[in-house]
């Protein structure tokens, strides 16, 4: 089961190992990305920044909505990290079970404007968002689990 699908372009760090994991009784931590998935140097520095004791996986997009979908996956208390915008409408989109998704950080980069102190958003995350907004998918912002709820929608007016 999705306990929590987390958009952050840092992806595994502290805040995730120390903050979320607990605070969510997590035993599965998920990260889908296709670059990721395919950078040896990458998932090894994930591998190290992961919680102990933890089933970990990086997987690509498709083959993360796979192994999420499978009912193996079920009995899992999973935290499902994506890098961006892009990354978490395409897990909505394959994944049901997926009806709500915390923006935890994205950088600024070429196009994009700051929407919050931590959330830096294009037009095309805008549209995404939008979409999954018509969907009925909560888009809630927060750093931490103690943090209040932030919607999304009430960013990018």
């Amino acid at each position: 089961m999705v306990k929590l699908t987390r958009i952050d372009d840092r992806l595994v760090h502290g805040q995730v190992a120390f903050t979320w994991v607990p605070a969510l009784g997590i035993d599965c931590l998920i990260v889908a990305n296709d670059r990721v998935a395919k950078d040896e140097f990458l998932k090894t520095t994930l591998n190290l920044a992961r919680p102990a004791g933890i089933k970990f996986f990086i997987r690509a997009i498709n083959d993360a909505i796979a192994l999420i979908n499978d009912p193996k996956s079920q009995p899992f208390h999973i935290l499902l990290i994506a890098e961006s915008v892009k990354d978490a409408h395409a897990l909505v989109s394959g994944i049901p079970e997926i009806r709500s998704v915390n923006f935890g950080g994205i950088r600024s980069s070429a196009g994009s404007r700051l929407v919050s102190k931590a959330i830096a958003l294009t037009e095309e995350d805008i549209a995404r968002i939008r979409d999954m907004l018509t969907k009925g998918i909560e888009l809630e912002a927060r750093q931490v689990p103690t943090d209040s709820k932030l919607s999304v929608e009430s960013l990018i007016q």
